[in-house]
């Protein structure tokens, strides 16, 4: 661990010295207690882990909510995610956005119109630091209200710890988009869920199709991916839970399956006669 006279001496010497403070922080960790090894994690090791991050996780681990972090098993545009323990050695999902995505810049459309996150201030470390705790609140608003998502156990700057959905060896679930039998019935839970997220959490996902929608071994639906969920008094709610249906629709009729019509469906998910 890096010493608090030392953090003090990287700041007055400049990014040069910030820079080799990572590097060596980071070799520190992958020998150590953080990273188990693997060689597929090193690879995005240094895009993932900046030295703010490196900290969160740091402390993550001293006041016992994570016991380490084993391996990368998701991928998007301004997120990754890895697969955790907590320190009684049952799996963690660990999503850490990145610091330096550009992607963030085009999600304000999500918060600028949000009551809920009306005194964002500007700056891009702020703003995904905003982002996490956005996903964080619309995950325990769905979960509370009965939408059928991972548990969100912990938030800091721009690492968010979740209950894992997969097996006990690790393996995490599969997306609809990758599951070979779809039903009827997986449409209607769909749904389902959407309505309950809408009528009772006050809430549109805003970014769901088949790729943030688990279906377990079991055949459960889950919902993930909460970052862009709005509040129905958003001024693009109505615009978003429209384009959520299009995209459900679109992935159940490819695979040659009856959906409702589009009014029917913003009726059911909504409960307002169109």
């Amino acid at each position: 661990m890096i010493e608090e006279h030392e953090v003090g001496l990287e700041e007055k010497e400049g990014q040069g010295e910030m820079d080799k403070a990572d590097r060596r922080f980071a070799r520190q960790e992958q020998e150590n207690r953080f990273l188990v090894k693997k060689s597929e994690d090193y690879q995005v090791f240094n895009n993932v882990f900046d030295m703010p991050t490196l900290r969160t996780i740091t402390k993550m681990i001293d006041n016992g909510i994570i016991r380490s972090v084993e391996s990368h098993f998701g991928s998007g545009k301004e997120a990754k995610v890895y697969l955790a323990t907590a320190p009684d050695g049952s799996f963690l999902a660990l999503k850490i956005y990145l610091t330096v995505s550009a992607e963030f810049k085009k999600r304000l459309q999500y918060i600028a119109g949000d009551r809920r996150f009306s005194e964002t201030k500007k700056g891009s470390r702020n703003l995904i630091s905003i982002w996490a705790k956005k996903e964080f609140k619309n995950l325990r608003t769905a979960r509370q209200s009965g939408v059928k998502v991972p548990a969100p156990i912990l938030v800091k700057r721009n690492v968010l710890v979740m209950e894992f959905v997969g097996d006990e060896d690790g393996n995490a679930a599969t997306t609809l988009a990758h599951t070979k039998e779809i039903s009827a019935s997986d449409y209607d839970k769909i749904i389902d869920q959407m309505a309950i997220l809408y009528q009772k959490a006050k809430l549109v996902h805003a970014d769901l199709s088949e790729y943030n929608i688990f279906k377990t071994k079991e055949g459960e639906i889950i919902l993930f991916d909460f970052g862009s969920a709005v509040d129905i008094q958003h001024p693009n709610s109505k615009q978003f839970l429209i384009r959520d249906i299009i995209n459900i629709n679109k992935f159940f009729e490819k695979r040659g399956l009856e959906v409702l019509a589009l009014a029917s469906a913003i009726e059911r998910v909504s409960g307002v006669k169109q």
